[in-house]
């Protein structure tokens, strides 16, 4: 029911945002003479606001035409090589010429975990010019019809392992946040079952392999609610409209609200400071956040399963690191793992997973050799700072390219 009175209220802003859109295109564009009116700015501005909050925002371009190649501008083509109901493998390929000089080949796990997978932009466009990068690109649940099943945190855990053996066994598997814990059980029963298609290193970003080292708001929520209580007031049915109708999502506009209640203030200074750059006509600051809140504020369903089975086998019975996690029968066992390097990287700030959760991947991997295995901790920065912006682009990308590099 919720989500249905979610929908009729999409229909009423519909067409205020209509509105506001086109209210704000004539008092702003130059051919209109109300933009040139005392108090036009302030109009347009207010009308684009507003705009911005009633609007419905999809599923961002990846946006990435080109890269750089030994210093050329070559083209860049998305593949998606592997298809399957809940998520697509999709490979950025480098026109001028395919793996130059033996580049590595890197799979990028993106997170299921609200944001469609375009929120790792940054992170492809920083790996594209030195690797051949193929990345999960999610699928929004409510687009995926009932038919093709359920899909569980095991599920996961399966199509990683079948990426991995698709990709070859000189692979190397970058994780951001969640999928670091489903990578590591996919490469540790992988080990456990001694199959020859194991990557070459696993490189893990502030990811929740252990909860319970420096608890963050989020990990607290999962803990002091039951997890009756997230599967009555989380878990909802998709409207007729879709072509997942009836199958049981954890909202994308719930899991939104959850995003901006972390830090209100934040966004709404963040609001208030779009409407003064818009007023004083600083376009540059302006369009940097319309870039930033078209990602933020388009959202995908995740299956109710995969996100039930997360909230208790990672947040509340920490499975992983106390080695009771079992997947078809098979003990999820990361020690097995002796060929495979590590490296674990975790922000000082990082508010969504903390100091430390992280780095607990090195203590249960005690079957990879000590010089195989390396930690960064990456000074003053935040979730967020470490797979984009400049600090990763000037000092976490460089630092994942050489350890890939060494482990080759």
């Amino acid at each position: 029911m919720l989500y249905d009175l979610h929908e009729l209220q999409r229909a009423f802003l519909t067409p205020l945002a209509a509105f506001t859109d086109t209210g704000s295109q004539i008092f702003s564009h130059p051919y209109s003479p109300f933009a040139y009116t005392p108090v036009s700015r302030q109009i347009a501005a207010a009308y684009e606001l507003v705009h911005r909050l009633g609007k419905d925002y999809q599923k961002p371009a990846w946006g990435l035409a080109t890269t750089l190649v030994n210093g050329v501008e070559t083209e860049v083509t998305e593949q998606a090589v592997i298809q399957k109901p809940f998520c697509n493998l999709v490979h950025f390929k480098r026109e001028r010429s395919e793996n130059p000089q033996g580049d590595p080949r890197i799979l990028l796990a993106a997170p299921l975990s609200g944001h469609h997978s375009t929120l790792l932009r940054d992170t492809v466009r920083a790996l594209l010019p030195n690797h051949e990068v193929y990345v999960t690109d999610w699928v929004d649940a409510r687009m995926v019809p009932v038919s093709a099943g359920p899909f569980h945190l095991n599920d996961y855990v399966a199509y990683i392992q079948e990426f991995i053996r698709f990709l070859g066994p000189d692979v190397h598997v970058v994780s951001v946040c969640q999928p670091t814990v489903p990578v590591l059980a996919a490469i540790s029963l992988m080990a456990t079952n001694n199959e020859p298609s194991l990557p070459r290193s696993m490189i893990m970003m502030g990811g929740p392999i252990d909860t319970r080292e420096s608890p963050t708001q989020v990990n607290k929520l999962a803990i002091t609610k039951s997890y009756s209580w997230f599967e009555d007031r989380l878990i909802h049915r998709v409207p007729s409209r879709f072509p997942g109708a009836g199958r049981p999502v954890y909202p994308g506009f719930l899991q939104h609200t959850g995003f901006v209640a972390m830090n209100p203030d934040r966004h709404v200074r963040s609001h208030y400071d779009f409407y003064l750059d818009l007023v004083k006509g600083d376009n540059e600051d302006a369009e940097t956040h319309r870039k930033f809140y078209d990602e933020y504020n388009a959202v995908l369903d995740m299956p109710a399963e995969f996100y039930l089975d997360t909230i208790k086998v990672v947040f509340q019975e920490h499975q992983l690191p106390t080695g009771t996690w079992v997947i078809n029968g098979q003990k999820v066992d990361p020690s097995a793992i002796k060929s495979v390097a590590l490296l674990t990287i975790e922000g000082e700030f990082d508010d969504i997973s903390g100091e430390g959760q992280t780095r607990a991947a090195q203590d249960l991997c005690t079957g990879i050799s000590p010089e195989r295995k390396e930690h960064y901790l990456a000074a003053k920065c935040g979730h967020y700072g470490i797979f984009s912006g400049r600090r990763w682009r000037e000092t976490i990308c460089p630092k994942i390219a050489t350890f890939i590099r060494q482990s080759a």
